[in-house]
């Protein structure tokens, strides 16, 4: 529990720096690019329109109805996969950088975060347009949503504390970090849902992954279909229980190993 207050405090204690680290992040990961920034929005539509044109008149054969429930689903994914694949490699990348400076390194998996949050909401507010496009204007559901961004960052952020440092210690982590996201896209509901009727075992095991709660609670926020926090209140303390076991755990593995960060460079 100590480990977790020291944590939480050097958040709160270096916000402003964290804001700014991510604001030069954000800006020198897209300056060799012409187009910038753009290409954190062109990058998606294209996987979007293969998605749909693979799975929506291909294999799932679900036509035009596809896009709006996929665009509101993967949207989130695309945050989340890029964020948990950077932050489990911010630390040991730039051990070369906190070694000449003094700040918590549990600062760098925050920062990360919110330079990826940046690119997220820029995004976000594309796919809102295009729904409105496909008949699905916002509704008073949409309410929910910053509710989901900030239950989205604090599960990145849990797990990155975990993943950030046992990268660190063994750089094999950061391999299975990439090939558990690859697992997980299709274990959670981006381009198919199973029935629960039918399968209500697997769709239960399936639900055991929080990414399915926050996948299903965009979905529920942007298409306008129900409170989803309220609805699935068992489930949402479900994921919250996981978000704080994460978060003591890599809070735990964190304090205890970072100051011999340095001797795995």
């Amino acid at each position: 529990m100590s480990s977790a207050l020291t944590v939480l405090k050097e958040q709160i204690n270096n916000f402003y720096l964290a804001r700014r680290l991510s604001v030069y992040e954000v800006k020198s990961a897209n300056s060799s690019n012409y187009l910038g920034i753009l290409w954190e929005i062109i990058s998606p539509m294209i996987q979007i329109s293969i998605y749909w044109f693979v799975f929506g008149f291909g294999i799932l054969n679900r036509g035009e109805e596809f896009l709006p429930w996929l665009m509101a689903g993967i949207v989130v994914w695309f945050f989340v996969t890029a964020t948990t694949t950077q932050v489990s490699k911010s630390v040991y990348s730039r051990l070369n950088m906190v070694s000449k400076m003094s700040f918590p390194l549990s600062v760098i998996p925050t920062y990360v975060i919110f330079a990826k949050l940046y690119q997220h909401l820029l995004l976000l507010g594309v796919i809102i347009i295009l729904l409105g496009f496909t008949g699905y204007l916002p509704t008073f559901y949409i309410i929910q949503l910053p509710y989901f961004i900030v239950a989205t960052v604090t599960l990145l952020f849990s797990f990155g504390l975990i993943s950030s440092t046992l990268a660190t210690i063994i750089r094999d982590v950061q391999n299975i970090i990439v090939s558990l996201m690859k697992v997980l896209f299709y274990l959670t509901p981006i381009l198919w849902v199973i029935n629960a009727n039918d399968h209500p075992i697997i769709a239960n095991i399936m639900k055991l992954n929080p990414l399915y709660y926050i996948v299903d609670g965009y979905r529920a926020s942007l298409l306008g279909e129900s409170w989803y926090l309220i609805v699935h209140w068992e489930y949402t303390l479900y994921f919250w229980a996981v978000v704080i076991l994460f978060f003591l755990i890599g809070s735990s593995l964190h304090v205890r190993f970072r100051d011999r960060f340095v001797d795995f460079k």
